[in-house]
């Protein structure tokens, strides 16, 4: 084992010191290159000079033909990010195309009750719409490989592709590669990885991210003869094995089987209006609709047929049925809440997002949030925090108005204490207090 990897050392000439960049067999140094563990026992002749010929000539197409692969230079990212911008403006525009043949008409936005669906980065705090950020969070972790080349490619197995079932099995097997190493520390086979293997080809490379993380363990990528063929092959060598690398590669094996997409959250835009008769009254934008422009154009059609429609007899399984579909139209929903001093507070948040998402938003913008409160939905029905219910079961898409209410009493017995009634917002939601128009 010790000797195999020191004829490496030995024999391989490092071409490139750059990520990324293969290295190849330094066939002047020693008659016939480095040998593989198999054929060590017998020596191989000196190549004659057409044999060299045409071995320069393989290696040459090998070269050629690399796999160009994510790069983590600045400029290297900064290539790949415009790309990608490229093509998202691309989407946007034929969408816009399609907006613009469906003749939908458009709110002007002065008139709208929030001005669109806002997400912010984890990575970076930005501030991002809908179409910015999958863009974003690539370029965000791809500028972390200088910081962290582990977790950057964690990142990128977790957030780059969408089937996680390729993702489980590219795990499962990089996690297997690892197990191998290091219950056989001294076994050359498990330190090296034939790139052309099926099971490689099939699972693992498939998968964006998983060569950077096996890059960022310690494999090396070299070009070896292999028994049986006159061209020599990519594989990925390990080449430190000390007990600390070990432990090391542990740790790392698990952050990977730990890992999670990196996703945008959803701003929830909360902000505070005084009081107002305009309170029932929402203009959304396009993004809280999930439909096409088309759908968009039909939408309209139908409701101005919906007086007809609530005039015929319907079963209450229909009419349940209907409201069923109606909700699913929906991705986001706007709620307002109005306090006992007629002030509203209002955000944004997934249709499918639960009453203890709602409960702990109002929560977090009350200056005494631990005290009990009550949440009112239309028709009188009273919230519960403890239900898992999504906001759209409970008919509050696509805008709904609450009412707010401190527990009776709770209120009572400060009352009785010679308390005062507790304060509302907190100041930094009532210096950006607005009027609804």
């Amino acid at each position: 084992m010790k000797k195999f990897f020191d004829d490496i050392k030995n024999d391989i000439k490092f071409k490139s010191a750059g990520p990324g960049k293969k290295l190849t067999a330094d066939t002047s140094s020693k008659p016939g290159g480095v040998q593989s563990s198999s054929s060590t026992k017998s020596h191989r002749n000196v190549p004659s000079e057409g044999s060299q010929r045409a071995g320069a000539a393989a290696l040459a197409r090998i070269e050629q033909h690399q796999k160009p692969k994510v790069h983590t230079s600045q400029d290297a990212i900064r290539n790949q990010v415009r790309r990608e911008l490229a093509a998202a403006a691309l989407v946007d525009k034929e969408k816009a195309d399609t907006a613009e043949e469906c003749k939908v008409p458009v709110r002007d936005p002065a008139c709208l009750s929030v001005s669109g669906v806002y997400f912010t980065c984890p990575l970076t705090g930005a501030t991002l719409t809908k179409s910015e950020r999958e863009v974003h969070i690539k370029e965000a972790i791809l500028m972390r490989f200088e910081e962290d080349a582990v977790e950057a490619s964690v990142m990128m197995v977790h957030t780059f592709n969408k089937d996680k079932e390729k993702v489980k099995a590219a795990v499962d097997i990089i996690s297997k590669y690892i197990e191998n190493i290091c219950k056989n520390p001294t076994e050359e086979k498990y330190r090296k990885i034939k790139l052309s293997n099926k099971v490689y080809q099939e699972k693992v490379r498939s998968v964006e991210g998983s060569r950077e993380f096996l890059e960022a363990l310690g494999f090396t990528s070299l070009l070896l003869p292999v028994d049986g063929q006159e061209e020599e092959e990519e594989f990925l060598v390990l080449l430190e094995h000390s007990p600390d690398s070990l432990e090391l590669m542990k740790e790392r094996r698990d952050r990977l089987l730990r890992g999670e997409p990196v996703r945008a959250q959803l701003d929830r835009q909360p902000q505070a209006f005084r009081p107002s008769p305009n309170a029932q009254r929402f203009e959304l934008p396009p993004e809280f609709y999930n439909l096409t422009a088309e759908e968009l154009k039909k939408e309209q059609q139908q409701r101005s047929d919906l007086v007809e429609k609530n005039a015929m007899l319907r079963t209450k399984a229909m009419r349940e049925r209907e409201e069923q579909r109606e909700r699913r139209k929906y991705n986001y929903t706007l709620l307002r809440i109005r306090l006992p001093d007629g002030s509203l507070l209002q955000g944004t948040f997934y249709a499918w997002d639960r009453l203890p998402v709602l409960f702990a938003f109002v929560r977090e913008s009350l200056v005494d949030g631990w005290q009990p409160f009550e949440l009112i939905a239309p028709g009188s029905q009273k919230l519960q925090e403890a239900d898992e219910v999504a906001l759209a079961e409970c008919n509050l898409v696509p805008a709904a108005l609450l009412t707010f209410a401190w527990d009776a009493a709770v209120q009572a017995d400060i009352a009785a204490a010679g308390g005062k009634s507790p304060a509302l917002l907190k100041p930094e939601l009532l210096e950006t207090i607005q009027t609804l128009s």
